[in-house]
């Protein structure tokens, strides 16, 4: 098959002959190839894990025409026009590196859906990517969106999968959003390609997922993809010089602007703060000589200078998309964070316990740490290949001790040691389900009134948990514990 034909695939083409390799038989996986025998194709689904979970999809999947080959995750099916990519399947893997030296396209799922919206009428995306916050911000847009009058909803790399979305999208019964929020990660945004979004915004980069992507460029490049072809507003983080960057160099359509959030007073075609009100410089007609008052600080909870920043992103996508400045006011003081997310679990003697087991990397821990004044610090687990002496010596003097949990709970260690090393640090070795209550017990015994214990870990969830959810479920238990305990 001709790249040309490949490339013209879309909702409306005729799918029948065109062999379509799905790697991974995950949610994403599962998804794109349902989607796609719905749409004609010859549909291959491989996978590496044979579990109970994969055989129960390969036995929906079979029964719905496709081929399953469980088991079997290196060798190229012959015959395979396009692979379509699960986001957890590296650039590395073998079989992603066959189809690349056979000339075969890769498209993740983000691509996929953007090829299979309605070919006219489809909803509009305004799309967010960034290390940290990606999910919070698009959660504040779609509140704001939704006080705004759009029918609106929050996909993609959070609620509603992308693919259902805009199969849904002209389907007898469904009724049509005005608009998708949608949150992209840089796995999804690097297998994508004829991604055009209305708006969209990299919050920030920092080291992350290096392991993934090879360095830190290749990882700043898939986040600038988002840029690509933008209609109105390209949104960027003034604190964060690469985020300016990344607009800089991107092929915009015309007309298109680069708009700066910034925490403090904004210059011209900004959003900012000026004695603690969110204002806009952007989209005023007056935005030369004065700022449009959009919320109040208060408004933002928890307003964390972090989560500040995260809404004045998200007001800029609503503000490029039309909103009016009470809805955006309306949907922030409508807006609750998720869970783990710098959430308070109780005071116990004195001591604040704060769960922000969301903090997977050491960017968003640095956000986090920087919240508060003394702070008894739980961090580790996985560290995705990322270092930890610029978080370290940046928190240093807030650090009352810190605990230590998981498999490379060494390399912060070996962090503070080098940038607070007169912090007390306790680790914890034991990996089993009580581990979490022996580290709430240390950091309790580090901790005085007036201390913050604070999960932030740096580090992603898996060594020990299924997730993070369930690291900062465990913590709250067992702080509750702790809290019941009689004194």
């Amino acid at each position: 098959m001709s790249g040309d034909r490949v490339a013209g695939l879309n909702r409306d083409a005729d799918w029948s002959g065109v062999h379509v390799v799905v790697a991974g038989i995950g949610v994403s996986g599962f998804a794109a190839a349902d989607a796609l025998l719905g749409l004609g194709a010859t549909v291959t689904v491989v996978d590496g894990k044979a579990d109970d979970v994969a055989r129960e999809r390969a036995g929906v999947l079979e029964a719905l025409g496709a081929t399953v080959r469980l088991g079997e995750a290196d060798t190229l099916p012959a015959g395979a026009h396009v692979v379509v990519t699960s986001p957890g399947w590296k650039p590395s893997s073998p079989l992603l590196v066959a189809a690349q030296a056979a000339g075969l396209e890769v498209w993740g799922e983000v691509e996929l859906a953007w090829r299979l919206r309605p070919t006219t009428g489809a909803a509009p995306w305004l799309a967010i990517t960034g290390t940290n916050g990606k999910t919070t911000t698009v959660r504040m847009l779609t509140s704001m969106l939704n006080a705004g009058g759009f029918r609106a909803v929050a996909a993609g790399n959070v609620g509603t999968p992308l693919l259902e979305v805009v199969m849904a999208e002209q389907t007898a019964g469904q009724q049509r959003y005005d608009v998708l929020a949608v949150e992209l990660s840089s796995f999804q945004l690097h297998w994508s390609s004829s991604l055009r979004c209305h708006s969209a915004v990299v919050l920030n980069v920092a080291p992350d997922h290096v392991d993934w992507h090879g360095d830190l460029d290749e990882y700043a490049r898939a986040k600038g993809k988002i840029y690509t072809g933008v209609q109105v507003a390209c949104v960027y983080n003034v604190a964060d010089p690469v985020t300016e960057r990344l607009v800089e160099d991107a092929e915009v359509a015309e007309g298109a602007r680069a708009i700066g959030f910034t925490l403090g007073a904004p210059g011209l075609s900004m959003l900012g703060v000026v004695d603690d009100l969110l204002v806009d410089r952007a989209f005023t007609d007056d935005r030369r000589t004065a700022a449009l008052e959009l919320a109040n600080v208060a408004d933002v909870v928890p307003n964390a200078p972090h989560n500040v920043a995260n809404a004045l992103a998200a007001a800029a996508l609503a503000r490029a998309f039309g909103v009016e400045p009470a809805a955006i006011r309306e949907g922030l003081r409508s807006f609750r964070p998720d869970a783990h997310r710098i959430a308070d679990v109780a005071t116990v003697d004195g001591v604040r316990y704060v769960d922000d087991s969301k903090a997977t990397n050491p960017h968003a821990a640095a956000a986090s740490l920087g919240s508060y004044d003394r702070i008894v610090w739980i961090a580790g687990g996985l560290a995705k290949g990322a270092t930890f002496d610029e978080l370290v010596a940046g928190a240093a003097a807030r650090l009352r001790g810190v605990v230590l949990m998981g498999a490379d709970r060494g390399e912060i260690a070996a962090a503070l040691a080098r940038h607070a090393p007169d912090v007390p640090v306790h680790e914890v070795a034991a990996t089993d389900t009580g581990a979490m209550a022996a580290v709430v017990a240390a950091a309790a015994s580090l901790a005085e009134a007036g201390d913050t214990v604070l999960l932030a870990p740096a580090c992603a969830s898996m060594d020990m948990f299924a997730n993070y959810g369930e690291r900062g479920d465990r913590f709250a238990a067992a702080v509750l514990e702790l809290a019941d305990r009689p004194g």
